[in-house]
């Protein structure tokens, strides 16, 4: 049996990460359909959403559509870009917004 010493350096969270998290994204990165099921906070019903991810080792990160259609944008000037990364502000679902910024490989 392990400590919890032990358990919590092995220990690697469920939740889904955002893309803006990653310091390096490749633009080859198989894009997955997701759900989940939460609860409204108004009707207290449970409802599904759906997201767009990214699996990398075991970990799901989140690929919000701003970020797709930014990088359709830079993809149509620059069909060979590898890498970019995702910088995010705003800290609520009303005020985030996502910057893709190529990267040189």
């Amino acid at each position: 049996m392990a400590t919890i010493g032990e358990a919590s350096k092995e220990y690697k969270s469920s939740a889904t990460q955002n893309i803006a998290t990653l310091t390096k994204v490749s633009t080859k990165l198989e894009l997955v359909s997701d759900s989940f099921e939460i609860e409204d906070n108004i009707t207290h019903l449970i409802k599904k959403v759906n997201q767009e991810v990214v699996v990398i080792e075991d970990i799901k990160y989140r690929v919000p559509v701003s970020v797709k259609q930014q990088l359709k944008v830079l993809l149509e000037d620059n069909p060979g870009l590898e890498f970019f990364k995702v910088k995010k502000t705003g800290t609520t679902k009303d005020d985030t917004r996502y910057q893709v910024i190529p990267l040189m490989s």
